[in-house]
């Protein structure tokens, strides 16, 4: 009682001498651990020199408060929906693809066709970001991707949450999965997504086990969620703008919508339980100051420890998805580890 009472007083302390001296708030180093473990802290954290000059002014940015302001689910995906747009149309300058409207399986999806079809053998299934209620990624995850291996690649526009909880979405993947396998061997398909597109990558995958469906050659998680029960450190110190502007607590609550009322210990649903046995060979991308590095990096040492190939690159002081500016050349990077990954593996 005595040392919970000293702890309290001394954080009392730290945040009123932080209130009263501005400059104590922006110098000062100093955490204050409590008695069940919970730490309370102040951290001053320079921009790593090694960061591109580009990252170094994206990340140096002025601080708005357009992140802090509620948005209705419309005006989210009516705003995603516009940033793809530019999005495809900066990238369409930079890499020469087709882009088209179909479906498959009766799913929607883009088709993002190489002008030059290198390896007319092979396709790629990219999922989307966007919190599994919006699109922030059929264009920007999927043209560098298709442009940089010469490969079709097949954007789904999975059904999204609200109107649509798991495991809707993992359904749509499934369908458009077992249509692609009526003309490619599984050698020859990957999927990948990034954010919630990496962790229904992962949830396609379990799935497709559990099917005993043929497995596809390569995964692609970048930056995934682990569990809808836990996301470790990283949820707690970063949000989706890495060190910038407010952090929520985390309270197990994450992607409620999307959970619905499943169990979120559901093996599809949170792949960390799942049994991991037998996947295919694995890339994981994630960045030090991404909300789910922990997930991430979590979810490689699972692979690992269950036996399969993983391979985990994580980028110095980036935030969550930062491949998704086109502006920064450590995201032409990692279009590159994502490239190389996808040709070396699909092309055994």
């Amino acid at each position: 009682m005595i040392r919970r009472l000293a702890l309290l007083l001394a954080s009392i302390s730290f945040i009123a001498a932080a209130q009263e001296n501005p400059a104590a708030r922006i110098t000062g180093n100093h955490a204050i651990t409590e008695a069940g473990g919970t730490v309370r802290m102040q951290r001053v954290i320079p921009l790593p020199k090694s960061l591109s000059p580009e990252a170094k002014a994206w990340l140096s940015r002025p601080l708005t408060e357009d992140g802090n302001v509620p948005q209705t689910i419309e005006q989210r995906r009516s705003g995603l929906d516009a940033s793809q747009a530019r999005h495809r149309d900066e990238l369409l300058k930079l890499f020469p693809v087709t882009v088209k409207d179909s479906a498959i399986a009766e799913v929607p999806v883009r088709e993002v066709v190489p002008v030059t079809l290198k390896h007319k053998d092979r396709v790629l299934i990219c999922l989307h970001g966007g919190g599994y209620n919006a699109d922030s990624g059929s264009y920007s995850e999927s043209i560098p991707v298709a442009g940089l291996t010469g490969v079709r690649v097949v954007s789904v526009l999975y059904r999204l949450a609200p109107e649509h909880p798991f495991p809707a979405g993992v359904d749509d993947v499934i369908a458009v999965y077992k249509e692609l396998l009526k003309n490619y061997k599984p050698s020859r398909i990957g999927i990948f997504g990034s954010s919630a597109g990496a962790g229904l990558t992962l949830q396609a995958a379990v799935k497709i086990k559990q099917l005993k469906l043929p497995m596809p050659a390569a995964l692609g998680p970048f930056s995934a969620t682990a569990s809808m029960a836990e996301g470790g450190d990283s949820r707690s110190l970063y949000n989706t703008d890495g060190l910038r502007g407010y952090v929520p607590v985390p309270d197990g609550t994450q992607n409620a919508e999307y959970v619905g009322t499943t169990d979120r210990h559901d093996p599809v649903l949170s792949p960390i339980y799942a049994d991991l046995r037998n996947m295919p060979p694995t890339l994981f991308i994630t960045s030090e100051r991404d909300l789910l590095l922990s997930d991430t990096s979590s979810l490689s040492r699972a692979f690992l420890k269950a036996g399969n190939r993983s391979q985990l690159i994580v980028f110095e002081g980036l935030p969550h998805c930062f491949w998704n500016n086109n502006s920064l050349p450590e995201s032409r990077e990692a279009w590159g580890y994502m490239a190389d990954f996808f040709d070396r593996e699909l092309g055994h």
